[in-house]
């Protein structure tokens, strides 16, 4: 089993569009309204196991203010303003899309940025920090940008987003620290970092794809009457991945080495697509939440494509690491 869900976690951009279209069939096929009942216990199942690794306290440590200020800065005061732009030019006559795209933006990081920070040998301590503050933050902030930005033409439930973030964020990302500390407590962190840390994002990505499986299930018959309406989210979401691998990759080559600037690019780049799917389904009500989701549930195939990608071509932006370097100076001399 644990070889099937490390499978299907390692292979999202394939995993999650099966899902989708497994979702389209069943709902097409079938009433899918017995399965808003699922939308609650697959939301928990997505956001309290990845907490669980979550290091609340690398917030505390320090040494690394600049590039920690300018990634926030990118996070809110770019990224969710290119995304709005975004929506307005694509979606102008469709606000729930345009609310998706834009909550996509407001969630920055999750645990894929430590993970694609450690593949391409960046900064890992400054992606951790990154990945808890950009959290907090941003589930602090997405009620006020959606209130601001989409308030005059999609009612945002600003009192039920609070409520929503309360339970899907901050309650499991206590229950996720006092988990670790227990488990820790009881089998070492030893045997806690070598069997256990690496088991939880398999269930994780059992609820990602649950909550896919139901969304596209409940937008199914509206899908399967206009089949082109996923394929028109790729190119907007193309533009909005490219241009933030750009303006982040630029900012990391000017201002920063080698390692605070990949875990910058990833720390700005990856979005809390999990989140953000989680408030779209919990917090807007099941026919619009739904509507709102497909876009972020199609944000997951540009994400994870474009992140591995980019690892590949990090030594050509970034040069080789500094252990690379010096033994490249060795041979040569």
């Amino acid at each position: 089993m644990w070889k099937a869900l490390a499978f299907i976690q390692k292979n999202l951009v394939w995993s999650i569009p099966a899902f989708m279209v497994a979702g389209i069939v069943v709902g097409a096929l079938a009433n899918p309204a017995p399965l808003k009942s699922l939308i609650v216990p697959l939301t928990f199942l997505m956001v309290y196991p990845m907490m669980i690794n979550l290091q609340i306290q690398k917030v505390l440590s320090g040494g690394d203010t600049k590039v920690q200020v300018i990634t926030q800065v990118i996070n809110f005061a770019g990224v969710p303003f290119f995304a709005f732009a975004m929506g307005k030019i694509f979606f102008g006559d469709r606000p729930l899309v345009a609310l998706g795209l834009l909550l996509a933006s407001l969630l920055p990081t999750s645990g894929m940025t430590i993970s694609w920070t450690g593949f391409a040998k960046g900064n890992l301590s400054a992606a951790i920090k990154m990945t808890v503050i950009g959290l907090i933050l941003g589930s602090v902030a997405t009620p006020f940008y959606a209130k601001w930005l989409m308030g005059t033409v999609v009612e945002i439930p600003l009192s039920s987003i609070f409520k929503q973030i309360v339970i899907i964020v901050f309650l499991p990302m206590i229950l996720g620290f006092v988990t670790r500390t227990v488990l820790i407590r009881i089998v070492g962190a030893d045997k806690y970092n070598k069997t256990l840390k690496q088991k939880f994002p398999a269930f994780s990505t059992i609820g990602v794809l649950g909550i896919v499986f139901v969304a596209m299930a409940l937008k199914a018959k509206d899908i399967v009457a206009n089949p082109l309406e996923l394929l028109s989210f790729l190119i907007p979401l193309s533009i909005l991945y490219l241009g933030n691998f750009l303006l982040s990759t630029v900012v990391g080559k000017v201002f920063f080495n080698r390692g605070d600037a990949i875990a910058l690019v990833y720390g700005t780049v990856m979005r809390n697509l999990s989140i953000a799917l989680a408030i779209a389904m919990t917090a807007f009500g099941k026919e619009q939440g739904s509507e709102i989701a497909l876009i972020i549930a199609m944000a997951y195939i540009i994400q994870v494509q474009a992140a591995a990608w980019y690892v590949r071509l990090t030594d050509r932006i970034f040069g080789p690491t500094p252990d690379l370097q010096t033994q490249l100076k060795q041979s040569a001399s």
